[in-house]
């Protein structure tokens, strides 16, 4: 059995950490609220224009914007991945690496290579680690997802597939269910999906048609660059609610085996303290009977 100076040391250096993990669970606990208000405030937004734009690619239009072609002769697809800069929290970050590990031994299988976009210090390092060609970008984004400064690692994505070098771009990111589940979830951004044309258009044999000021072009352009930026930010925003949530969680998981290790650690220093209580009255008892 350790020794009574061994124990108390080793309860004291678990509840000092105990201290921390408390802290930051508190602190996940506030940020994980104001980034659902964020996350929730986007959702409509990024809703109606992914709606607009798969009404649109329904429609018969003088003008296609390249986003709305399938690039068929190409042999290279696009994913960005989404992380976090920071870990604690939990098995977030390794649910979205193993899907999009997955995606990419499945377009590989295909015959189909990969060119990687990063958003997130983690998947930077993942996507390192791998092997895989990363074009573009962008970590220390803190604690508010700011769309100037993702728009400009995504781009780098657009304009390959604009240029018909890329088949598909997808986004791989953790979806916000609730508190205590977040999904890993890998979506295809360009071109416009069939799931996304059955999800928006209620009647799949209706067709669409627009009036557009001051022509087609502009406004499709516009409405596609949106569509685009849309998609990304909602997918920070729900990728950062869920990291916060997965934090709370881990930490809070962390301080009660913390709580737990310490009341077994001072039922280990209570036996030892007995046992030396119990050893010196012995040796007491023995004195006095010599004499």
């Amino acid at each position: 059995m350790a020794g009574m100076k061994e124990i108390r040391g080793k309860i004291k250096s678990v509840q000092n950490t105990r201290k921390i993990t408390k802290a930051m669970e508190m602190v996940a606990a506030s940020k994980m609220r104001r980034a659902q208000e964020r996350m929730r405030a986007a959702r409509p937004y990024a809703d109606k224009v992914r709606a607009i734009a798969a009404h649109m690619s329904r429609a018969n239009l003088e003008y296609r914007h390249p986003f709305m072609t399938l690039n068929e002769g190409a042999k290279t697809a696009g994913i960005i991945l989404v992380t976090t800069d920071k870990g604690l929290c939990g098995g977030m970050n390794t649910n979205v690496m193993r899907a999009a590990l997955q995606k990419f031994k499945e377009l590989d299988d295909k015959g189909i290579k990969v060119e990687a976009t990063a958003v997130g210090s983690k998947g930077l390092g993942f996507l390192t680690r791998f092997g895989a060609k990363v074009v573009s970008q962008v970590v220390s984004l803190g604690d508010t997802p700011h769309l100037e400064k993702l728009i400009g690692a995504v781009k780098a994505q657009l304009d390959l597939y604009s240029e018909g070098k890329l088949s598909a771009v997808y986004l791989a990111y953790t979806r916000f269910v609730n508190t205590m589940k977040q999904e890993a979830v890998i979506e295809q951004l360009l071109p416009l999906s069939s799931e996304d044309l059955a999800d928006d258009a209620k009647t799949p044999s209706m067709s669409w048609d627009y009036i557009y000021e001051p022509d087609p072009q502009v406004v499709v352009d516009a409405l596609l660059l949106r569509y685009i930026e849309a998609l990304v930010y909602q997918a920070v925003a729900e990728n950062m609610a869920s990291e916060q949530s997965a934090r709370m969680v881990a930490m809070k998981a962390a301080s009660d085996n913390a709580k737990t290790v310490i009341s077994e650690l001072q039922l280990s220093y209570n036996k030892s303290r007995q046992a030396a209580i119990t050893k010196e009255l012995s040796e007491i008892v023995g004195g006095a009977a010599a004499v």
